[in-house]
């Protein structure tokens, strides 16, 4: 029976400062409502997922390239739905997101 490895995910800390603080309430262009909220949150889990690739591609001999490659295809195809506004596949995508790990 094989064991699962240990992940060092739990030793990397998260940024100090807020990458999307220009997506405050106050901006001008900036509207409070459900739409701008599913941005934003799929917005922070790109980035979340980003900083997971990072973490994935620093495995030594190539053993997180194929994790990589994934969360990089899912990356880009929740960028795209972000470019299409397409709100359904927005609302997937964050879902897809939010359970990588």
């Amino acid at each position: 029976m094989r064991t699962k490895p240990q992940s060092n995910y739990s030793q990397m800390t998260a940024a100090t400062n807020d990458p999307l603080s220009f997506l405050n309430n106050e901006s001008a262009g900036l509207q409070n409502n459900s739409q701008t909220d599913l941005i934003q949150l799929l917005l922070y889990e790109i980035i979340r997922v980003k900083d997971l690739i990072k973490y994935y591609e620093s495995i030594p001999n190539g053993g997180g390239r194929l994790g990589a490659s994934i969360l990089n295809e899912l990356v880009a195809e929740a960028y795209d739905s972000l470019v299409n506004y397409d709100t359904v596949l927005m609302n997937k995508y964050y879902d897809l997101l939010q359970n990588c790990d």
